[in-house]
């Protein structure tokens, strides 16, 4: 479905700030581009990018990136945060910190005026993860048409993860109310939209015929790896990607592109700034519930860290804290450094963030402090994880080690587990802990455990 473009140069500027709640629930860049980025169509129009249950703007961060590095200006580009990103259990009760099908289209009609607003653009374009598409055909459907020009729905559970008779109310239940009326008529997108669906070849863990991975073994979903696809969307299997992959994958990133710019990328590689500035969210986690409200008082310490051993080079190259509005930095950095960003926030562990060399600027690298030292942590002496939030791990489809070994908590076929977790004896606090996901590693030394502190190995690819 290619679209005729004329040619442009690509653009520089500097992103406004955004005012009041909308400004902690939106995202995009604000530094120039390198001299080397290729031209891109002159009405490539802007894009919003909807991130799914659960997660937060900063999960598109390379998407971003190699958008950037096709010519795509920073400012023509947004990621929303929803307030509260999870899903309710039942779409018509309350319950705290999580979001009705209502509240996410609200919000998203919100970010779409916002970037219209900020672009002159009166026609956008919309690019979701998963529940993320939800809120995009919800939004196009009932009023919003007239304001996307295209949108393209990755791993989006479009039939639901099962169709059964109980817990109709369910958002993800293809039986109930919400998919019902999103998915009646013979054609299943709007008019005057044009729709892409990407989805896996069998690995999505929320396409999958068997209950297994709903919480019911054996039970029949009445769902298969078509679920994704929609009658009148042009629909592509991208292979053996898998639920998150097909949203942040560069294979999704390539028919991303190439949808929305009407021609192929002109590369899937990122382009290096020379200097390279980072900010973003600390977002908490009330109740035991994931959210993106802004956490105030949180204090955040980055450092430079030898690729080799995770060991500081120096003193902290930055340190802030934050405020009501729950953001931290800018801080500068160079494109080849590996990073530690240590998070301590009220109520939470303190958080060792390894991370691999950042190559572009982004201001959406929002923090959220580990998971809370548990029963099965007891007796350890320190606790490191590895966590891959763009993908999942795959076992044998993927080399996933974590100090040497196959971890044994991720399970093999359908990937489904996102962090894997090693637990070390006190005698071996402080060493070195190698995490290797396929061409990406990462080393981070192993905290104590009694101090209440956590190191996670964030995988960025």
């Amino acid at each position: 479905m290619g679209l005729t473009r004329r040619a442009m140069l690509w653009g520089t500027g500097v992103l406004p700030l955004l005012a009041g709640n909308l400004a902690s629930n939106l995202s995009s860049s604000a530094m120039a581009q390198t001299a080397s980025t290729p031209s891109v169509a002159a009405d490539i129009p802007p894009v919003l990018f909807v991130h799914g249950n659960g997660d937060h703007a900063a999960l598109w961060i390379t998407t971003l990136w190699r958008m950037e590095s096709n010519g795509v200006p920073r400012e023509r580009m947004l990621a929303i945060n929803f307030t509260d990103p999870l899903a309710r259990t039942d779409d018509r009760v309350e319950q705290p910190n999580r979001s009705s099908t209502e509240d996410q289209r609200r919000e998203l009609g919100e970010a779409v005026k916002e970037l219209q607003r900020r672009t002159g653009v009166s026609r956008i374009a919309l690019v979701g993860s998963s529940r993320g598409g939800n809120s995009i055909r919800n939004y196009i459907k009932n009023g919003g048409g007239a304001d996307i020009s295209h949108a393209v729905l990755c791993g989006v559970p479009n039939h639901g993860i099962y169709e059964w008779d109980e817990g109709l109310g369910g958002e993800f239940n293809g039986r109930g109310p919400f998919l019902r009326g999103l998915n009646e008529g013979e054609s299943e997108v709007t008019p005057g939209t044009a729709f892409l669906t990407l989805r896996s070849d069998g690995i999505d863990k929320f396409a999958q015929p068997d209950g297994r991975f709903v919480g019911k073994p054996g039970t029949p979903t009445g769902v298969t790896s078509d679920g994704p696809a929609l009658k009148g969307a042009t629909n592509l299997v991208l292979g053996a990607l898998d639920h998150r992959e097909v949203a942040f994958h560069p294979r999704a990133f390539r028919e991303i592109y190439k949808f929305i710019a009407g021609q192929e990328p002109s590369r899937i590689a990122i382009v290096p700034e020379a200097e390279v500035k980072l900010s973003g969210l600390v977002t908490g986690t009330p109740g035991g519930v994931v959210t993106n409200r802004p956490v105030s008082g949180a204090t955040v310490e980055i450092y430079r860290v030898s690729a080799d051993t995770g060991e500081r080079i120096g003193g902290p190259i930055h340190s802030s804290q934050t405020g009501a509005d729950g953001r931290w930095g800018p801080a500068l950095v160079e494109p080849a450094w590996y990073l530690e960003i240590v998070l301590a926030s009220a109520g939470s562990p303190t958080t060792h963030l390894y991370r691999s060399p950042f190559p572009r600027s982004s201001d959406v690298v929002h923090l959220r402090a580990a998971r809370p030292l548990g029963p099965a942590d007891a007796g350890a002496g320190a606790v490191v994880l590895m966590s891959r939030p763009r993908g999942y791990f795959g076992l044998p489809r993927d080399v996933v080690l974590i100090d040497g070994k196959e971890p044994r908590d991720v399970k093999s076929g359908v990937p489904t587990d996102s962090v894997t977790t090693l637990r070390l004896p006190a005698e071996e606090i402080g060493r070195p802990v190698v995490s290797i996901f396929n061409t990406e590693r990462i080393v981070a030394p192993a905290w104590p455990a009694s101090e209440n502190r956590i190191a996670i190995a964030e995988l960025t690819y």
